[in-house]
Formats: structure tokens, sequence, C-alpha cells
């Protein structure tokens, strides 16, 4: 069945809609942190997605708001008031951390940063904008020309001038042998001569850890000093939170809050774990900002009922039972098993992360080369064990990609460290 599934995806859907294993998966449900395949063998599920089932699979919660949602009313778009859509905008505008917030909201992060762009270009009146090297926005034509990842980027043709910045990996590029001040010194003065030859950008777009770029991230406190650099010349800043928001690094709810000495992002954009599974995406920026659009505009799915319902009860469930603290006790936990066993194996690079957003970057053993076949091989043991990862990487790198639900227990993390720890024993 499996096979006969996969020659009608590729008789019809797109060469380029890459699907993991060389015999791929068909999941046909999924409960807490674990899902089944079309043969009935069970795994625990350490990727959710894509970071986007954020709280568990079948959460009961989520699927009786959507189930009582739909039994009333699935969609009526932004031309009508909707109940759903204004609740969910006020909770998140309260927990944003921007003054004055305004929310938009969209069906996918890909969106959500395309919309950012165009506020920020409108705003601004300009279309130049600063994004990080080995950074990933999205697959739309704006979001792949701010994409600083040649394996995600596969055009050069855009309607934005793109400048890239130093900064969003620690342990690779120019500035690595620095220590964490210098490193953030070093960055800032490449930022601020970078200024001077051009003219003057929208804003900076930046994932606090970038997600497909390996789960990289810089010495906390650099988005902090670039944006006194930004702010004095007027520039935005747009946190991507698509992948680090709602509390999975689990020190902060928000992954700029790591920068946060010099207050919020003028604009944050938010999908995948807020509908935990459901298509969310969305836009927080001050109401001067969003409202300078001179223009109509609507967004047909974008905070359609169904999805905003299981948006309130998923942000609900997470808040009440304090997730962000699970992600950053277990996360922990998790961590420090996953450099034990990065010890004893000579591919291990580098174990790093925060929460439950971890990342495994794989070399050929006493080098610094990427190395993706052992990337793909313990994906694949893994899978044989009954545990499902994912994996990234940017210019030169190769990495593993761990992101469980948030509610993982101790035992789980445990359990997940074991099969992997075989998993990375057989390369």
């Amino acid at each position: 069945m499996t096979h006969d599934l996969l020659g009608r995806h590729r008789a019809v859907l797109p060469d380029w809609l890459a699907l993991y294993y060389e015999d791929p998966l068909e999941i046909t449900h999924g409960e807490g942190r674990h899902v089944w395949d079309a043969a009935g063998r069970k795994y625990l599920d350490f990727f959710g997605g894509i970071l986007t089932t954020m709280t568990a699979h079948a959460l009961p919660e989520v699927s009786k708001a959507v189930a009582e949602q739909a039994g009333r009313l699935l969609h009526s778009s932004t031309l009508y008031l909707n109940r759903p859509m204004v609740e969910l905008a006020e909770r998140i505008a309260k927990v944003s951390g921007i003054p004055e917030a305004r929310v938009f909201f969209t069906t996918s992060g890909t969106e959500a940063n395309d919309t950012a762009l165009l506020l920020a270009t409108a705003y601004r009146r300009s279309n130049t904008v600063l994004a990080m090297r080995n950074s990933y926005h999205g697959r739309s034509f704006s979001s792949v020309g701010i994409t600083g990842n040649r394996g995600w980027s596969p055009t050069s043709l855009s309607p934005l001038q793109t400048l890239y910045v130093h900064g969003g990996v620690r342990t690779r590029g120019p500035y690595a042998h620095l220590d964490d001040r210098e490193f953030i010194a070093a960055c800032v003065a490449d930022l601020t001569d970078l200024l001077g030859h051009t003219r003057p950008p929208a804003a900076l777009i930046a994932e606090p850890v970038q997600g497909v770029g390996g789960f990289t991230s810089p010495p906390d406190g650099l988005y902090a000093a670039f944006r006194e650099v930004l702010h004095e010349r007027g520039i935005l800043w747009i946190s991507d939170e698509v992948q680090t928001g709602w509390g999975r690094t689990g020190d902060h709810f928000w992954g700029w809050q790591a920068h946060g000495r010099g207050g919020p992002p003028d604009i944050v954009t938010f999908a995948k774990g807020i509908g935990n599974g459901m298509s969310i995406g969305g836009v927080v920026a001050r109401a001067e900002i969003m409202n300078c659009l001179d223009a109509n505009s609507i967004a047909t799915f974008g905070g359609t009922q169904i999805t905003m319902a299981a948006g309130l009860a998923n942000l609900t469930y997470l808040l009440e039972h304090d997730l962000q603290g699970n992600a950053r006790r277990v996360g922990g936990l998790l961590i420090e098993r996953l450099r034990a066993v990065a010890a004893r194996v000579p591919h291990v690079r580098e174990v790093r992360g925060r929460g439950l957003m971890i990342g495994v970057e794989l070399t050929r053993p006493g080098t610094d080369e990427a190395d993706p076949r052992a990337a793909s091989a313990v994906l694949e043991e893994a899978r044989a064990g009954g545990l499902l990862i994912g994996k990234g990487g940017g210019h030169d790198t190769s990495a593993l990609r761990i992101a469980p639900p948030l509610t993982l227990t101790v035992a789980e993390a445990e359990e997940g460290a074991a099969i992997l720890e075989r998993a990375l024993s057989s390369l």
C-alpha cells in the first residue's frame, strides 16, 4: 500500500517536494508524543510535523474545540466580524511584548514573513532588506529572496535587494574563534560598515534560533546590540518566531527575549506551533506599522474560525500547563544526555540548542567537513529504532534537528536519547 501511494505521489506532485527516508513513511494517526504508520508501527515523534504539533498529537482540548467549531461554522473570511479571531488576537497581542500591538493572521509562516516584508518596506519606503546568512524564511517569491541558505533558495530573482549580515552561526565563519563579547562586537562592526555602503534598508529580519539552518544561534544579546545600530537609523527589526515562539526554547516565551535588552522587535512573525497542526500564521506589529498600508487588504483563510478555535485552545493549554517550563526542564535533561552521547561519537561536532529545540551537528571524524550522508544514515537508523527526527543545515553543514512536542516527559526523553545513541553509534 505504501509503495502504491509513493507511486501516485510521484505521478502528481512536484519532483522537488522532498520525502524523508529511502522507504517513505505514511503517518496515519497519533496520540501524545507518538505516531503510527500505515503498517501499524509506533514511533516516538521528536520532530512534530516540523515543529508544528507543538503540544501533543490528538490533544483532547484542541480536538474538542475544533469539533465544536466545525459543528457551528468553518469559515466566513475577514469581511465579517469573527469572535474567535478577535479573542486569539487579544491573547497574542498581550503576550507579544509589543506595545500597542496589532495582529494579522495568515495561513503559514511563509505568508507571515511575506506580510512582514510588505509592512516594513511600505512603512520605510525602501525595498532593501537585511537578513542573516544561513537563514530560512519561507518558500514564497519574496521570502526566498531573503533566505540565506542556498539549499532552500531556488532562484536569485527577487523583488527585494537583500544584504546578508554575519552572526547567525556561532561556531563557524570568520568570527568563530572569538569569545562571545568579541563575536558580538565584530558582527556589530560588520553591520555598521555594511550600512555605510547602501541606501537605508527597511528592516533586519532574523530568526533568534535558525531552524532549517540546523538550530544555530548567536550569543545572547547579539540582536539587542544590532538593534542599537538599527534604531539610530530608523531601521525596523523583524523577529521570525515561526519556529522559536510559544516557549519552545524553555528560557523564554519568545526567542527574541534572549536579545531583549533594547526592548521588543518592531514586528514579530509566528506560525507552526500555535495551531498544534492547524494552519495558523501571523504578524504582530506596532499599530503605526501595521496600519501603514494605504490600500485594501483581507485574508480569505487567515483567521478562519476553525483554526482560531484550535489556536485559542492550544495557547490556553500551553499557558495553563507551563509548557515553557517543561521545555526548559526536560529539554535541559535531553541536551545533557545527548552531549554525553556525543562525547563518545567521533562524527558529532556539536550538540547545541535550548529547551526542546536541539541540533546535533555531524561532520567527518577529525574534520569540520559536513557529512550529510551520516545525517541521512542516522535518520534511517533512528526510524528503525522507533524514533522520528529531522535534519537540516546550511553552507557546508549537516545537522540533526530534534524538536519534540512540549509535553514531552522525562521518560520519553530518555527513551528517545537511547534510540538516538544507538543510531549515532552505528555510524
